[in-house]
C-alpha cells in the first residue's frame, strides 16, 4: 500500500512539472522566421538529402506538441517530396498520409520550421530507399488520434525504428512518438540507439544514448540527456546544450557526424 502511495504521489509531481512546464512554453516557442533557411536548392544541390522537421502544431495543442514531417531528395532531384501524416484528411476520405513536392522547410500554421535531421551525400542516397518503403509500410495510414496516437509523431518515429541508421532523436514535444500497441510494448527506440518500454504512448520509459533517459506519463515526456547536459521538458522541449551541427560540405559518408545529431 505504502508503495502504491508513492507512486501515487511521484505521478502528481510529474503532473504539476508538467502543468508548469506546459504553461512556461510561451516563452519557448520560438519566432525567429526559419522558412526556407535549412533545405539546399534542390535544382542548386546535386546531392541526396534526407530531413526531418517539427513546427508547433496549431490551435490550443501549439502549447504542448509540435507536427513532425520528414523530406528526401535523390541525389540529382531538382525538387524534394515531404511525407507527413494529416488527421483532418481522414475526414474526407482515403489516407492520412500526405505526400507533397513543395519546400520542405516551409512554415506549419504559421509556425516555423525546427530542422531535427540532415544527412546529405552517400549515406542519404543508400538510406532513401530505406525510408520510402518504410513510408509504405507504415501501419497506421487510416488510423488517427491526436492522443495519444497514433498520429504525425507516431510516424515520423516508426520510420526512425525502421531506418536505426537515421539515428532520429524526437522531441520531447512530439507527443504520439511513444504509441506502441500492446503486441509491442518492447522495442527498439525511434533513434535505433537504445530500447523503448510503452503502452499505447501513455505509460513508457525509453533508455538510449541518442534519447538519454526518458519517462512518458500519459504522453507527457521528461527527457534526461546525461551525454548532452541537457533536459526536455513537456510543452518547452529542451533545455541545455543544443547538438544541432551546421552542415560541412566536406563532410561525406566516413563522417557519421555530418549532421546526422540533430537538436529536439
Amino acid at each position: 500500500m505504502k508503495y502504491l502511495k508513492k507512486l501515487l504521489k511521484f505521478i502528481k509531481i510529474y503532473l504539476a512539472l508538467s502543468l508548469l512546464s506546459t504553461l512556461m512554453v510561451s516563452c519557448a516557442i520560438n519566432d525567429k522566421k526559419t522558412v526556407g533557411t535549412f533545405a539546399p536548392k534542390g535544382n542548386e544541390f546535386n546531392d541526396a538529402v534526407i530531413q526531418v522537421y517539427a513546427a508547433r502544431t496549431w490551435g490550443a495543442k501549439k502549447f504542448v506538441s509540435v507536427h513532425t514531417w520528414i523530406s528526401v531528395k535523390p541525389e540529382g532531384a531538382d525538387e524534394y517530396t515531404s511525407y507527413e501524416i494529416i488527421g483532418w484528411r481522414l475526414r474526407r476520405g482515403g489516407t492520412a498520409l500526405r505526400q507533397r513536392n513543395n519546400r520542405p522547410d516551409k512554415d506549419w500554421w504559421g509556425h516555423q520550421p525546427e530542422l531535427l535531421l540532415d544527412i546529405r551525400g552517400d549515406k542519404a542516397a543508400r538510406l532513401i530507399p530505406d525510408v520510402i518503403k518504410a513510408v509504405e509500410d507504415y501501419p497506421y495510414k487510416d488510423n488517427y488520434h491526436a492522443w495519444p496516437g497514433p498520429n504525425s509523431n507516431t510516424f515520423t518515429a516508426y520510420i526512425g525504428r525502421q531506418v536505426p541508421e537515421l539515428g532520429l532523436d524526437l522531441p520531447s514535444t512530439a507527443i504520439g512518438k511513444d504509441y506502441r500497441e500492446i503486441k509491442d510494448v518492447v522495442g527498439m527506440s525511434a533513434s535505433g540507439s537504445g530500447v523503448q518500454a510503452s503502452l499505447w504512448g501513455l505509460l513508457g520509459i525509453t533508455l538510449g544514448t541518442e534519447e538519454g533517459l526518458e519517462l512518458n506519463i500519459l504522453g507527457l515526456n521528461f527527457e534526461f540527456d546525461l551525454l548532452d547536459l541537457a533536459i526536455e521538458l513537456p510543452g518547452i522541449g529542451r533545455i541545455g546544450a543544443s547538438d544541432v551541427d551546421e552542415y560541412d560540405d566536406s563532410k561525406k559518408e566516413s563522417s557519421p557526424s555530418s549532421t546526422e545529431d540533430i537538436a529536439k
